[in-house]
């Protein structure tokens, strides 16, 4: 029997919820380097502002989930989110542009990092409650955000001319604060438990997922993966502009239309296959997508980088949007709100943490010097990722057919 599929009205929003919360950093993400660079800060500055999402993340996903787990209405914290970290971008920009001092900018930075990157798990667990078949309509839902990035790629470079302009960061803020506004006619969603106790209101109770192997295995293997997957924001973009790419936010967007079409095809995938064949599948092309820049790093061509740029929207869905359907399927309700968050831990803060670092010392010892190569850079992060893969095919088990989330784990 075919199941009853979610109210229209209600998709259409998160859908467009999505939109603007993934509209929002499609402006400035893509070319924050060459913003900051041209801006006068030096590489050690830049690491600094690319630190801010990995260390906002390991801040308030976590301890935000729990409160929608127990204290407050999602929709509410996910408004407030919005709102606030929105002011905070835009004064952020507004000091880089008026020549403030970079410190200015990455003070105020981090704030609005700090405060907004619950929004993406948040809108997650809201999307998880009241969807009627979740791995159904999620995906569905969820590629507003993969609309909302793609055409901020194209405005910023088609429309606002700013690849390398605070512009974009304006435009961001602005988006944001629509998102802000729109999350409070979202459907309610208070929290399913009410527990007063200090470990589980700050998050810790997620933890207690990692006593399980295979739930270790995967959360180690995100955290390792998200490291060397820095590089595609951090370092491409300058990549492409060294190639002579002078509308590096459009060429970027172009990862997000094999995005859509892996969307579009998620809830046949995860109806059809294993959880660990798809997350396998998506650590295979990763591999692929990074020789591929090697090997435009050692012709010299645009070719490999383009190519490898539009399996990008692919190796993403079926990681991380896999990723938090498996979640939902094997986690109980009362923990849901806190796996989302701890997902967002260990990807956007431990691993992009370590992540940050790791790339950019790199980038100063191959690529970033006179004479450097971007063969070697991209090379040696596709090895990475090639021995994560072999790990992760060993120790992850998996659920058989016919276990707890069917077709099996």
């Amino acid at each position: 029997m075919a199941t009853e599929r979610s109210p229209a009205g209600m998709m259409g929003r998160l859908s467009a919820m999505f939109f603007l919360i993934g509209m929002s950093p499609g402006f400035y993400v893509p070319v924050l380097t060459n913003i900051l660079l041209k801006a006068g800060l030096d590489s050690s500055e830049l690491q600094w502002a690319w630190l801010a999402f990995p260390l906002a993340s390991m801040i308030s996903p976590l301890w935000i989930g729990a409160l929608a787990d127990n204290r407050f209405s999602a929709q509410r914290l996910l408004g407030w989110a919005g709102l606030v970290s929105a002011l905070l971008l835009g004064a952020g920009f507004v000091t880089l542009d008026a020549g403030m001092g970079p410190w200015w900018f990455l003070g105020l930075f981090f704030a609005s990092s700090v405060i907004g990157a619950s929004m993406w798990s948040t809108l997650a667990v809201i999307c998880m409650r009241h969807l009627r078949h979740s791995e159904r309509d999620f995906p569905v839902v969820r590629l507003g955000g993969t609309l909302g990035w793609l055409a901020a790629g194209y405005v910023t470079s088609l429309v606002l001319n700013a690849d390398a302009s605070p512009v974009a960061g304006y435009a961001a803020a602005v988006v944001r604060l629509l998102g802000g506004l729109l999350a409070f006619t979202l459907p309610d969603t208070p929290p399913p438990g009410r527990s007063r106790s200090w470990r589980t209101l700050m998050g810790f109770d997620a933890f207690r997922l990692l006593r399980e192997r295979d739930h270790l295995v995967f959360f180690a293997t995100t955290a390792l993966l998200s490291m060397p997957l820095v590089a595609f924001y951090m370092w491409l973009p300058r990549h492409l502009e060294e190639t002579g790419d002078t509308r590096v936010a459009a060429t970027m967007a172009m990862g997000q239309w094999s995005e859509i079409a892996a969307m579009l095809l998620m809830a046949a995938l995860m109806s059809r296959f294993r959880v660990k064949t798809l997350l396998l599948t998506a650590l295979l092309l990763s591999v692929l997508r990074y020789a591929l820049f090697a090997w435009s790093g050692y012709s010299g061509e645009r070719t490999g980088l383009l190519t490898g740029i539009a399996l990008h929207g692919l190796c993403y869905t079926l990681y991380f949007i896999t990723a938090q359907l498996f979640l939902d399927r094997r986690v109980a309700p009362e923990l849901r709100g806190q796996a989302q968050g701890l997902l967002s831990l260990v990807s956007n803060g431990i691993g992009s943490l370590a992540g940050t670092i790791m790339v950019r010392v790199w980038y100063d010892q191959t690529a970033g010097t006179d004479g450097g190569s971007w063969l070697s850079y991209w090379a040696w992060l596709g090895a990475f990722i090639a021995v994560l893969t072999l790990a992760f095919a060993w120790f992850y088990r998996g659920l058989p057919a016919g276990g707890r989330g069917s077709p099996g784990s």
